[in-house]
């Protein structure tokens, strides 16, 4: 185990650099792709979430807003909350204009996932729809790609768009 460890102590602040890379580039590359699409719409977003275009007859089990505040919950974690104040204790408060920079690139890439999460959704047994990274990542990418669904007993149970 000391090995193992040894190992990946050593190799771990070459992963850091080359994941920053990879998912602030990646975002880069949705935002250029998108020719800002997030960012445009931004003003009409906040009104959806806000209730302007809420019709109480819609079919749906949650409005926008309980949607985007689930969204949000999932989203923003332990690791994102201590993670920040870690960041700003070792690297002063010049970080947190980097972290704002990430923020807005990560804008980018979550609107890309939540609107995966919505073309790639299925229906459970009880007619309820049911969305997220286990279906987006299996209807869209293919069968092939079931592996990447991490929680066994979700992965048991889901069936990939029939």
């Amino acid at each position: 185990m000391e090995i193992i460890n040894n190992f990946l102590a050593g190799v771990l602040p070459y992963t850091e650099w080359v994941m920053l890379f990879l998912i602030v580039g990646g975002g880069l590359y949705l935002v250029a792709y998108s020719k800002l699409l997030p960012y445009r719409y931004f003003k009409h977003a906040i009104q959806i979430t806000s209730g302007k275009y809420d019709n109480p007859d819609d079919p749906g089990e949650v409005s926008h807003l309980q949607a985007l505040s689930s969204a949000v919950a999932a989203t923003v974690g332990l690791g994102n909350i201590s993670g920040v104040a870690i960041a700003i204790y070792l690297g002063g408060p010049g970080v947190v204009f980097w972290i704002w920079m990430t923020a807005l690139v990560g804008i980018c890439i979550k609107f890309y996932s939540c609107s995966l999460a919505i073309m790639y959704r299925d229906k459970d047994d009880e007619g309820n729809l049911q969305g997220g990274p286990m279906y987006y990542i299996t209807m869209g990418m293919g069968k092939k790609a079931r592996p990447l669904i991490y929680d066994k007993s979700v992965y048991s149970n889901f069936n990939g768009g029939h």
